[in-house]
């Protein structure tokens, strides 16, 4: 795939999973720069050129969320994350925090701690990024409104901020799984035809699943497709799935 809008190589080691942003088993990451670049397709998509509220349906630990957010601050007015496992819509929330210059002095201070106390300096190098993050975040527009909570993505619920962009990498079953009330038929189709119904018609969906690629209902159109390794995604405006 030949990259339109994250052209440069950039080192994002500073938002590494498990380093600022908090990871848990069974909650994987996503490459940094193919999150850039969807979410910059999906942006340039969209009829207007204001910040977009973004949502991740199937959020895991919220580390494509947070990663978006605190990549393209200026350029987003507001997360939602949700997730059908209250754990990880707990996790989320943690890593949403990060999304404010609070919550990342509190996560440097907590790893400077660490660093004194057993003398690593990991824990030293690893509260620098989140200083860098936290210098990135005030100079791209500071605090990024944001929300954490349950949610089907079988069952979506209107989120209460109008959503302009829907960006998830759904389970895919060697690490994390379907869950909720799964149908019985193809759960992206059912993903995508669901959460349309509860977005106004200008907002974009794409969705990233760890296959050849990913199917659409009939008759909808892609708007883009996107294969870089073993993930696909697929990009789709609402109102085609209305």
């Amino acid at each position: 795939m030949s990259y339109r809008h994250a052209i440069e190589r950039i080192d994002h080691s500073d938002l590494a999973s498990g380093q600022v942003l908090h990871s848990a088993p069974g909650h994987p990451g996503f490459p940094v720069r193919l999150a850039s670049e969807l979410f910059q397709r999906a942006a340039a998509l969209l009829p207007g050129t204001g910040p977009a509220a973004l949502w991740d349906p199937c959020c895991g630990s919220g580390y494509l969320a947070a990663v978006v957010g605190l990549l393209h601050r200026d350029r987003v007015a507001h997360v939602l994350a949700t997730d059908v496992d209250p754990g990880a819509a707990a996790l989320a929330g943690r890593n949403l925090a990060l999304l404010t210059g609070a919550g990342l002095a509190a996560r440097e201070a907590e790893l400077r701690a660490r660093a004194a106390e057993f003398g690593k300096p990991s824990y030293a190098a690893t509260a620098d990024s989140a200083a860098r993050l936290a210098g990135r975040l005030a100079a791209a527009g500071g605090d990024l409104a944001h929300e954490a909570r349950t949610g089907d993505v079988f069952a979506p619920v209107a989120p209460a901020v109008p959503v302009d962009v829907v960006l998830t990498d759904v389970p895919y079953g060697a690490l994390t799984h379907w869950a909720g009330a799964v149908p019985a038929g193809d759960p992206v189709a059912v993903l995508l035809t669901g959460v349309a119904g509860v977005l106004p018609g200008h907002a974009v969906l794409a969705v990233a699943a760890r296959a050849r690629r990913v199917a659409v209902p009939d008759g909808v159109p892609a708007l883009g497709r996107v294969r870089v390794g073993n993930r696909a995604a697929v990009l789709v405006r609402a109102a085609d799935l209305h």
